[in-house]
């Protein structure tokens, strides 16, 4: 690994070859930068409960800061993303022509960032108490639209974090969620001090993805390639609402006010 060194914030851990820096926020300033992120409140056609437009600040020292809240009650987090899946906006009543014919994919929108190959990497704080999650990950705006990650893509599970200082296996998803899903995992099951910050890297290439921590590889993948423009989320969520109760498990609530740090995220292309 290499250094990639940035004015005035901590350096990048770069595999080795040359690199250069395409896309970046290291979240200077007091305001989220909105050109570059957008929250996400929809997955699958349905408005989250558990996802919130709040929660996430500036604090003045280039980090973004995600805050666990209360929103009507229940415990409630942020996801920000730079593009949106075809599939999470809920559907509205339409028509085809004079027909009843329902279109099931709710508004498209524009993506703001998406991006194909290269070294994908969030330097971040994982969260400090039980009953939340945290992951950084790379999603294709169309990803189940066929079978065939080429052309439809991939989601990469580059880090999550479902308990804290706990680095789950690596994931890589095609084909969609559905009947078509299918997955790889490599790597993780990583111990990591939750009060430092940690690298948590990608480099996508035409042949797979390999996966880093700290600098260090954590498994490859070479299946399910995606070659389409994809797009990033940093996302945090309450445990619980995804099983049969729909509900947020009891440490949510004791974990109340409980933060997750990114203190950047950058894209880089091999040159």
């Amino acid at each position: 690994m290499q250094l990639f060194e940035v004015k005035n914030h901590q350096p990048s851990f770069l595999p080795d070859g040359a690199f250069q820096l395409v896309w970046s926020d290291e979240f200077d300033g007091t305001e989220l930068d909105r050109s570059k992120w957008d929250y996400r409140l929809s997955m699958m056609g349905k408005r989250h409960p558990a996802w919130t437009d709040k929660g996430v600040h500036l604090d003045g020292n280039s980090n973004a800061v995600f805050t666990l809240l209360q929103e009507e009650g229940r415990p409630v987090s942020a996801q920000l993303q730079t593009g949106y899946n075809f599939m999470d906006e809920p559907v509205t009543k339409t028509r085809f022509g004079a027909d009843d014919l329902q279109w099931n994919i709710g508004k498209l929108k524009q993506s703001k960032f998406v991006h194909t190959y290269g070294y994908y990497e969030c330097r971040c704080r994982l969260q400090q108490k039980e009953g939340w999650w945290s992951a950084f990950w790379i999603q294709s705006p169309i990803i189940g639209a066929s079978t065939d990650a080429r052309y439809t893509g991939a989601e990469m599970d580059v880090m999550e974090s479902f308990r804290p200082g706990l680095i789950a296996p690596h994931n890589v998803f095609t084909g969609g969620y559905g009947l078509d899903m299918k997955r790889i995992s490599t790597g993780g099951n990583v111990s990591l001090d939750p009060a430092e910050f940690h690298r948590f890297g990608l480099l996508w290439t035409e042949t797979g993805y390999t996966f880093y921590i700290d600098g260090r590889e954590d498994g490859t993948v070479t299946d399910y390639c995606s070659a389409c423009p994809q797009f990033l989320l940093i996302s945090t969520e309450v445990q619980g609402y995804r099983q049969d109760a729909h509900a947020p498990v009891s440490e949510a609530y004791d974990a109340l006010h409980d933060t997750f740090l990114v203190d950047y995220v950058r894209v880089f292309d091999r040159i």
